[in-house]
Parts: structure tokens; sequence; C-alpha cells
């Protein structure tokens, strides 16, 4: 059964936007990255990971432009990968791509449901869960 683990905010600010939620929710931060493709904070509350990401002018990736905010994907931890995949497609979902790789970086396969919204599938996680 595939776990709901890890949502992505993009956001044009990111050490305010890290800053409210580490100061109202106690999140917990557990890496910054920056990499072409775009820069990220990955918060946690042990359970849930909480990605903030910001596009600056010229990365792709990005929706809206570098000051839109809101959400921008959501990923499920899954046993296979591979048997994840048939069933999206089976069901009317397609693949999307995959992230490239980058230290520190997740690389996590990325798809569309049938009405076109991003998610991620992975077999690795986004932070340290209960």
């Amino acid at each position: 059964m595939a776990k709901l683990r890890h949502i992505a905010i993009q956001v044009p600010d990111l050490e305010k936007a890290a800053a409210f939620y580490e100061d109202v929710f106690g999140l917990k931060r557990l890496k910054k990255v920056e990499a072409p493709i775009g820069n990220a904070i990955s918060l946690t509350d042990g359970v849930m990971n909480l990605t903030l990401l910001q596009f600056p002018a010229g990365t792709n990736g990005g929706k809206g432009g570098p000051d839109w905010a809101g959400l921008h994907h959501f990923g499920f931890i899954v046993d296979s990968e591979d048997a994840t995949e048939a069933e999206i497609k089976k069901h009317g979902g397609e693949f999307f791509m995959k992230l490239p790789q980058y230290p520190g970086v997740d690389a996590e396969k990325k798809f569309k449901d049938p009405n076109g919204i991003v998610f991620d599938v992975s077999e690795h996680g986004w932070g340290p869960t209960v």
C-alpha cells in the first residue's frame, strides 16, 4: 500500500517560508539544496516531508514564474516503482519525468494523474519517517 509522505510547495522566498514552518509548527530542517533545476529546503515532522521549492528566473520546473506560490506536487512512498507505474498507466495516468541526478536531489519519478496533476512515486522516501 502506498503512503502519502511528501508535499512540495513553490515559494518566492525559501528562507522566509522555512522559518514560518519551523517556528509555527516545529518542523525540523533536513537539508537545503541549490541546483540548476531549482532550489529547495526540505523539512519534516518525523512522518511527512514538506519540501519548499524556489525556481529563480530562467530555471525550469516552476509554475507561474518566480513570484508564484502554491502546491507544486505531492509524493507517495511505494513498495515497487515499476508495479506502481503500471497501475498508474492502467488507470489513465502518465509518466511525466525523472529528476536528473544532482547532489542532494531526491531523483524520484514524476507522473501526472488523469487531470494533469503532478505527483511523485518513490521507493526511498524524502527523509526520516516514523
